[in-house]
């Protein structure tokens, strides 16, 4: 329909076009034409479509506002959602950190508390509590332990201290004994001692008065001669001066026996001296002397040392410690040898547990190619002074050299050590006389201890020296 309205107007346009209506009929014809055309059934139909589009394009546009309008709306409440969602979420978080934390915040204050009574009260039977799962807890938990181990080492430590007491009063206490022993034997020891050359020109002289008295009368009465046959002068003669001669170095002995535990007691030294480390070690040697009969050799290749400022009471003990500990190795590497052997030997039954025991002995030094021994070595290294004392024993197992120094620790069985001396020694030695101590060991093989001692007493500690400290054989 538009298509045949529009050819219709069209074609009146055309037929009314300006150029061909000029006169009067022409222009009232054209006002007829337009006017049938305008109340024609299709102009009028076409009128009707215009108003029903009129109305549909303001009713579109009506609605078209009204959406705009809503969508405003909506855009306006979408805002006021997203800011309140927004606040909501910032509130939410902000109650839910405060109650995370408040729930860390508490465990941890406890934590803290128990920490600071702990620190300031130095009561190590606290404990801190354990109310959750988490790494609040794996912290109280960590707390828990670190208080009981250093419970643990408090106590060590006061038992360590205590036994060094002990040690220490044994030690104060037996260098008094030996003191008090020393000046009481010395005096009868230097009365016999200081007497026997007078004994000894006083027999001379007798002798010489027999001698001078036989010849001015050579024919003696029967019973002067039965009684010289029955003394033996001639033997007396040749043995009295022998007897005075032993008795001598047997006192002569005993003097540098008494010398020496004069020397060990002195425990109680406040200043360093001068001290012959060569004087401490035979001194301690001959204390040892008993304990060295059981074919034990001992070698020594002393050098050259000057005295070195130390104190010689302590410088004692470390050479006991180290040398007892040297020869209790020994021993029980000899026994348990032997008595191996010997268990050997005595399976055939023809031989006696005498000849077992000889066999053993000789069995067992064929085997290990080796006689029991101590070498002690000084040199000078430098500002320092260096003792070597080797054993040929069965070695220390790796295990053990690393815990030797260490405070109770021992391998022997019960009452037979303490763990205290190997521990006093490195005490003495390092922290008295600002030295060394080094111990290595080779199963098998033997150990060696190192004692660097410094010769003049320096401010510091003294540095390692890489030739000693290297290896031991």
């Amino acid at each position: 329909m538009p298509e045949t309205y529009f050819e219709q107007l069209e074609a009146l346009i055309q037929q009314t076009a300006p150029s061909d209506v000029q006169s009067p009929t022409e222009i009232k014809l054209t006002q007829t034409l337009l006017l049938d055309f305008t109340n024609s059934p299709l102009a009028l139909k076409f009128d009707t479509i215009s108003d029903e589009l009129r109305e549909l394009v303001e009713d579109n546009s009506k609605k078209l506002r009204e959406a705009a309008r809503a969508q405003e709306l909506s855009n306006q409440i979408r805002l006021v959602i997203l800011v309140g969602s927004m606040v909501l979420s910032v509130a939410i978080a902000t109650l839910l950190a405060i109650f995370t934390s408040r729930a860390i915040a508490r465990p941890l204050k406890a934590v803290t508390e128990i920490a600071e009574q702990v620190t300031q009260e130095s009561n190590f039977d606290l404990q801190a509590p354990i109310s959750t799962q988490d790494e609040v807890s794996a912290l109280a938990v960590s707390l828990n332990q670190l208080i009981q181990r250093v419970k643990h080492l408090l106590q060590e430590q006061k038992l360590s201290t205590e036994q060094q007491l002990l040690q220490s009063e044994k030690m104060s206490s037996l260098g008094r004994m030996l003191a008090g022993v020393a000046h009481e034997i010395n005096n009868p020891i230097n009365f016999i001692y200081g007497n026997l050359d007078h004994a000894s020109r006083y027999i001379d002289d007798i002798f010489d008065l027999i001698r001078t008295y036989k010849a001015e009368s050579p024919n003696l009465s029967k019973a002067v001669q039965a009684h010289e046959a029955d003394i033996d002068l001639e033997f007396l003669e040749q043995d009295l001066p022998k007897l005075l001669q032993s008795i001598k170095v047997g006192a002569d002995r005993t003097r540098q026996i008494v010398l020496s535990l004069r020397n060990f007691s002195r425990l109680d030294e406040t200043e360093p001296h001068p001290v012959d480390l060569h004087a401490c070690i035979d001194s301690t040697l001959l204390i040892l002397n008993n304990r060295l009969k059981k074919g034990l050799c001992i070698e020594r290749n002393y050098s050259n040392l000057p005295a070195i400022e130390g104190y010689a009471g302590s410088l004692y003990q470390v050479f006991m410690n180290i040398l007892c500990n040297a020869i209790d190795a020994l021993e029980e590497a000899n026994k348990s040898s032997v008595s191996r052997f010997a268990n050997d030997a005595l399976e055939e039954p023809s031989r006696s547990v005498g000849t077992a025991l000889e066999e053993a002995k000789g069995m067992w030094q064929q085997t290990i190619g080796k006689r029991p021994q101590i070498v002690i070595t000084t040199e000078r290294a430098g500002d320092q002074a260096a003792i070597r004392i080797i054993d040929n024993g069965p070695g220390i197992p790796a295990g053990n050299l690393k815990k030797i120094f260490e405070t109770f620790f021992t391998t022997k069985p019960a009452g037979a050590g303490t763990g205290l001396g190997l521990s006093i020694t490195r005490q003495i030695v390092e922290e008295k006389h600002n030295g060394q101590l080094i111990c290595k060991s080779e199963v098998g093989v033997g150990t060696e201890f190192i004692i660097l001692l410094p010769i003049k007493q320096p401010s510091s500690a003294p540095t390692p020296i890489p030739e000693l400290v290297g290896a031991a054989r």
